[in-house]
């Protein structure tokens, strides 16, 4: 297994971001959180996971070893490979999907595109005693999904955009409808999270901009 990759960063897409390492530029698939912390130019490390198939070689990149050992831990349930993993972890970090699968939270799982309320069921059932309880801190304080203050937040979202070849100016005229829009439920893309969640922002910033030119 390739365990981690550390490089310049050549390229952020919308899914994925290419490294070289070597001289060899390998193109590592990752969650839009993950996406917003690289910057073209700039040096990165990524956890990584190899996904091995008959047809395909497919390297998924995280920012931590945590996420990266729930992702390879979600692949353990029946039906559920890479891609609908990765969703999992674009929509919840791994301690609040521990939280929702300690409380057998259908609802929160279900939010994830892909999965149903069965595959929730059966994540809950299969992987409730596998993860680590949650922590105190992670009780007490906010939600994990909604860790930063917006003016953070937005700085964080626009530098991603920039780095996603996006002009300025238009990047945070997103950005800013879309915090300026956290009552939406969603509409606008967050997947009912609301703008404090940085993968969520990104997401909906990224629908109202269209194709970077």
């Amino acid at each position: 297994m390739i365990s981690s990759v550390r490089g310049e960063v050549l390229a952020v897409g919308l899914d994925h971001a290419v490294v070289e390492v070597g001289g060899v530029g390998l193109a590592v698939q990752a969650t839009p959180a993950t996406l917003a912390r690289l910057r073209r130019g700039q040096q990165a490390r990524l956890d990584t996971a190899l996904v091995v198939r008959e047809d395909s070689l497919t390297l998924y990149g995280f920012a931590d070893a945590a996420e990266r050992e729930m992702f390879l831990l979600l692949q353990t349930v029946s039906g559920v490979g890479p891609r609908v993993a990765l969703a999992t972890l674009a929509v919840l970090d791994p301690a609040a999907l521990s939280h929702a699968l300690a409380d057998g939270n259908l609802t929160t799982l279900m939010s994830v595109p892909g999965i149903g309320r069965k595959g929730a069921e059966r994540l809950v059932v299969e992987l409730r005693d596998k993860v680590a309880p949650p922590s105190p801190a992670d009780v007490d304080g906010e939600p994990p999904s909604s860790p930063v203050a917006a003016g953070t937040l937005r700085d964080q979202v626009v530098e991603a955009l920039v780095g996603l070849g996006f002009a300025a100016k238009p990047a945070e005229k997103a950005v800013d409808e879309v915090l300026g829009s956290n009552g939406s439920n969603g509409s606008n893309g967050s997947n009912g999270h609301g703008a404090s969640d940085s993968s969520a922002v990104l997401r909906a910033a990224l629908s109202r901009l269209g194709p970077a030119r």
